[in-house]
């Protein structure tokens, strides 16, 4: 894979490995939203429960979309679910003509940096498949 190869690329250009890469492992897409009638965008902490809650990467990636009916497989040609991705999101940035930032494992050289940051969901979720309270994490704000 070329180095910086996202700020050369479209997503469209970008073949699978490359694409793969620009997953952080923040899991925030994984978790349950909550839409207003407002059209807001609000991330509880209940994560899918395919989800490794101490990972934040999904325990059957491959066959998510046979498991979890409402799992959306992100691709160059969907872009429009773009839209509920968290603002920190490589695919939306690099989609709104943006920068990844510096803790991104593509810069840092290091799959732990997102959860180093603060950014990932790592150790602050539940699944949804336990029981358990719930509340809302944060906003989806751009």
């Amino acid at each position: 894979m070329k180095k910086n190869f996202w700020e050369e690329k479209t997503l469209q250009e970008m073949n699978s490995q490359e694409w793969e890469s620009l997953c952080d492992g923040c899991g925030l897409c994984c978790l349950e939203k909550i839409e207003t009638e407002a059209g807001e965008v609000y991330f509880t902490d209940v994560a899918c429960r395919l989800l490794d809650t101490k990972t934040c990467r999904c325990k059957d990636y491959s066959n998510r979309s046979k498991k979890v009916k409402d799992c959306v497989k992100l691709s160059a040609k969907n872009t429009a679910a773009f839209d509920w991705l968290p603002a920190t999101c490589a695919y939306k940035l690099i989609h709104n003509g943006k920068d990844i930032p510096a803790w991104h494992p593509l810069i840092s050289g290091n799959k732990e940096s997102v959860h180093a940051a603060g950014i990932s969901v790592k150790n602050r979720i539940i699944s949804s498949g336990s029981d358990g309270e719930w509340t809302v994490l944060q906003k989806l704000t751009d």
